[in-house]
């Protein structure tokens, strides 16, 4: 209807755990919702390359090394004056909401002795990583010396699965490296080029390399080798 104002939703940190086959299973009882939202967000993404010179050069054209984690940084605001609304559950006051936000994003896992994992949702934005820095900035104070308000800037940093992490770390072991691979039942060169090198279009190459005459057939069990990307 016209003149409806839409919903607030709230910034949600979740603890999650990932099972065996590396789903998500979020812990729904480990939460903190947002009192006042971010005014803004960062997500940051990088790439590492190898820019080694050698003595006396000039130039050295860049050469990818690795894809480096992603990172999601923003600030919340913690209120104890009243004059915010608290969310579900949350404190009333800053020291207590202070330790429920710990509980989520920073106490360590029992008996893994290391941090949690977190998955951060805001509409359309959904983050899923560990806690790297927490800073926080006391901002409103009682005349005793009580917190009345704080600011926290959370940066967390992408947690990846242990497939895409294994091709990450294959792909740039690769760049030194020769690697063979046994080809299975419907294997393609294409496929085993973008895993080994992260780029379908050197199948070519490798076919060259490995003195294919027909790359479209290769039979299961065939050997092949995988030249670094320098070759």
């Amino acid at each position: 209807m016209a003149g409806d104002t839409p919903e607030l939703t709230r910034l949600l940190l979740t603890r999650y755990s990932l099972a065996k086959d590396r789903s998500v299973k979020l812990d729904k009882g480990t939460e903190f919702s947002a009192q006042i939202n971010p005014a803004d967000v960062s997500h940051n993404f990088s790439i590492s390359y190898n820019e080694n010179k050698a003595q006396g050069a000039a130039y050295v054209e860049p050469k990818f090394s690795a894809s480096d984690n992603e990172e999601l940084s923003f600030s919340i605001t913690l209120d104890g004056t009243g004059v915010v609304p608290l969310t579900p559950g949350l404190a009333p006051d800053v020291k207590g909401q202070l330790a429920q936000l710990n509980k989520v994003v920073y106490e360590y896992v029992d008996l893994k002795c290391e941090p949690p994992y977190v998955r951060v949702l805001w509409g359309t934005l959904i983050f899923f990583g560990r806690m790297k820095t927490m800073d926080t900035q006391y901002t409103l104070f009682k005349p005793g010396g009580d917190v009345l308000r704080a600011k926290i800037k959370l940066t967390f940093v992408g947690a990846m699965s242990t497939d895409k992490d294994s091709k990450v770390t294959l792909r740039s072991s690769t760049a030194s490296t020769t690697r063979t691979v046994t080809v299975k039942a419907g294997d393609s060169l294409g496929a085993l080029c973008d895993d080994v090198y992260g780029d379908c279009t050197a199948f070519m190459k490798v076919a060259r390399y490995n003195g294919l005459t027909d790359f479209r057939n290769i039979p299961p069990g065939t050997v092949l080798k995988f030249p670094p990307v320098e070759a």
